[in-house]
C-alpha cells in the first residue's frame, strides 16, 4: 500500500493523462480515465475513493460540451464528499469555471497548466482536506453554526430523535450537510459508544451493495475465500448510516425493508438466519415520492425508512447564519494554512449575504479555502469576492417581471402587458426563449444531469438532448 496521497486524472487525451502521470506519479500515487463511467467504475470498485481529482470537463460522448466533466463532479462527490476535486479544462470561460466551483469542485485551473504549479495547488487542497477529516470543519457540531429559525428547529429535531430506536430518514440538497446530521443523531444518542458504519449507496458497485451490508459465506461468489460479516452484523447495538439511500438496488430494497420490520438477514449464500439491532439513518438527496411514481423506490421502504423525517434547510434559508459560518470557516482554514484570515468591506459582506449559495455549505467552505489562499489578511471588495461566486445565483432584482405561473389569469395578463410593451413582438422566439430557460434551470437542479433534467421537464433523455443540440446551432 502506498502511502502516496491518491489522485485521480480524468481527461480523454492520453497524451495529458500520460504527462500528468509521469509529472505528478512522484508525489501521488495516479489513477487515470478517460469517461465518466469509466471513472465512477473506478472508484466504485476501491476500497478507499481517492483523495484527489483532477477532472476535464469535455469528457465523451460530448467532449466539446461541459456536461459529463459537471456531471462527473457531481457524481465523484456523491461518492466521497471528502474528495477534493480541481477541474483541469481547456473550456475555461468564466461561467463553466464558476458553474464547476458550485457544484464542489474545489478549484478550476485552466490548460495549459505548469505541473509544478499544479503540484502546489493539489497539495494544498489535501492539506485543507485532511485538517477537516481530522476533527476540524468535518466535526458533527461545525456545520450546525448559526441562530436561524430553521437551524434551531434542526437542532431541536435532533435532539428529539436521537434516542429513538426507529429508523430515520434526511433529506436535502447536496452540499447541506446531511451526514453531519446523521453524525448528530449518533453522538446524541445512548448508542454513542456503541459502533458506528456508514456506507454510500452511490460509491460502492450495486453488485457488492448485498455482501457489504449483510456478509457472505465462503464460496458465495467469486473472490468470496472466507466467511465475512457486513455492516449490520458488525453494527448490532450501533447505528448503521445509509447515504444516498435513492441509489440502492430496487431488488435490495426489499431485503433491507425486512431487516427494518424484524431485524432478520442473511449473508449472501448462507441459509441461516441471523438478527441486528442496528438503527438505521438514512440520507438522500432525491425526492423519494417521485422515485416512487416512477417505479424506482419501494412505497413501503419509504414509508419504514422514514418513521422520523429530517429536512436539512438550504443555505440560501439560513439568513445571517452564512456570515457566522464565513467567520468561523475563515478562521479555521486560515489557521490550517497558517496564515491570517481574510476579511470582506461592507459591499463584498452585502454581496455574500444575498448570495444563495446553490452548492450550499459544501460550496462555501470552497469559497472560503480559495479567498485564504489567494488573500491572506487582506479586506476583499466585490471585485474580488464576485468572481468566486455564479453569477445566476443571486437574489433576483427589484421590479423583475414575476415567473408566469400556472394561473391561467396571470398568464392571459402577463401576456397583455408584455404586447403592449413590445413593438416587434415574435411568438416563436418567446417560445423558444421559454424553452431554453426551462432547459437551462432543469440542467443547474440536476447539477448536469441530463436524465435528471429529462424526468423534471416530462419529457425523455433522447428529446432533450435533441433540443440541446438545437439550441447549439442559433
Amino acid at each position: 500500500m502506498s502511502d502516496k496521497p491518491s489522485l485521480l486524472i480524468v481527461d480523454d487525451d492520453t497524451l495529458i493523462t500520460d504527462t500528468l502521470a509521469y509529472a505528478l506519479g512522484k508525489d501521488f500515487e495516479v489513477m487515470v480515465s478517460s469517461s465518466r463511467s469509466h471513472a465512477l467504475s473506478l472508484v466504485r470498485g476501491l476500497e478507499t475513493p481517492p483523495q484527489l481529482a483532477l477532472v476535464d470537463l469535455g469528457l465523451p460522448p460530448v467532449p466539446h460540451r461541459p456536461d459529463e466533466g459537471f456531471k462527473l463532479v457531481t457524481d465523484l462527490l456523491a461518492c466521497s464528499p471528502a474528495m477534493k476535486i480541481l477541474v483541469l479544462s481547456g473550456q475555461n470561460d468564466a461561467a463553466n469555471a464558476r458553474h464547476a466551483r458550485t457544484l464542489g469542485a474545489t478549484d478550476f485551473v485552466a490548460k495549459p497548466c505548469n505541473a509544478d504549479s499544479l503540484k502546489k495547488l493539489l497539495l494544498h487542497a489535501l492539506q485543507f482536506r485532511t485538517a477537516e477529516i481530522s476533527g476540524g470543519a468535518g466535526a458533527e457540531g461545525d456545520l450546525l453554526i448559526g441562530d436561524s429559525q430553521v437551524l434551531k428547529k434542526l437542532k431541536s429535531q435532533i435532539s428529539q430523535y436521537a434516542d429513538s430506536p426507529f429508523p430515520a430518514l434526511i433529506e436535502g440538497e447536496s452540499g447541506s450537510g446531511k451526514e453531519v446530521v446523521a453524525s448528530g443523531l449518533h453522538h446524541l444518542s445512548l448508542r454513542r459508544d456503541k459502533p458506528w458504519f456508514a456506507l454510500n449507496c452511490a460509491a460502492i458497485s450495486p453488485t457488492l451493495v448485498e455482501p457489504t451490508l449483510f456478509g457472505y459465506c465462503k464460496g458465495a461468489f467469486t473472490g468470496a475465500n472466507t466467511n465475512k460479516s457486513g455492516y449490520f452484523e458488525d453494527a448490532q447495538e450501533g447505528t448503521l448510516f445509509l447515504d444516498e439511500i435513492g441509489e440502492l438496488p430496487l431488488e435490495l430494497q426489499a431485503k433491507l425493508l425486512r431487516v427494518l420490520e424484524n431485524g432478520e438477514f442473511q449473508r449472501v449464500g448462507e441459509t441461516q438466519q441471523r438478527i441486528s439491532h442496528a438503527r438505521v439513518i438514512a440520507a438522500t438527496n432525491r425526492d423519494l415520492r417521485h422515485e416512487i411514481r416512477n417505479g424506482r423506490f419501494r412505497a413501503d421502504l419509504y414509508h419504514r425508512l422514514s418513521v422520523f423525517s429530517v429536512s436539512v434547510p438550504p443555505l440560501r434559508e439560513m439568513g445571517e447564519d452564512k456570515t457566522l459560518l464565513l467567520d468561523h470557516f475563515s478562521r479555521f482554514y486560515a489557521e490550517q494554512a497558517k496564515l491570517a484570515p481574510f476579511k470582506l468591506d461592507e459591499g463584498a459582506s452585502t454581496l455574500w449575504q444575498e448570495y444563495r449559495f446553490p452548492g450550499n455549505v459544501r460550496e462555501l467552505k470552497n469559497i472560503v479555502i480559495r479567498l485564504t489562499t489567494k488573500y491572506p489578511g487582506q479586506k476583499l471588495s466585490p471585485l474580488e469576492l464576485e468572481p468566486e461566486l455564479e453569477a445566476d445565483a443571486a437574489q433576483p432584482e427589484a421590479g423583475a417581471e414575476p415567473a408566469v405561473s400556472g394561473d391561467p389569469q396571470a398568464l392571459i395578463a402577463q401576456a397583455q402587458r408584455h404586447l403592449q410593451r413590445e413593438r416587434n413582438f415574435n411568438l416563436d422566439d418567446m417560445l423558444k426563449a421559454w424553452e431554453q430557460g426551462y432547459i437551462e434551470a432543469a440542467m443547474r437542479i440536476s447539477h448536469g444531469n441530463v436524465s435528471q433534467a429529462a424526468r423534471m421537464l416530462g419529457i425523455n433523455r433522447t428529446t432533450l438532448y435533441s433540443r440541446m443540440e438545437q439550441q447549439e446551432k442559433k
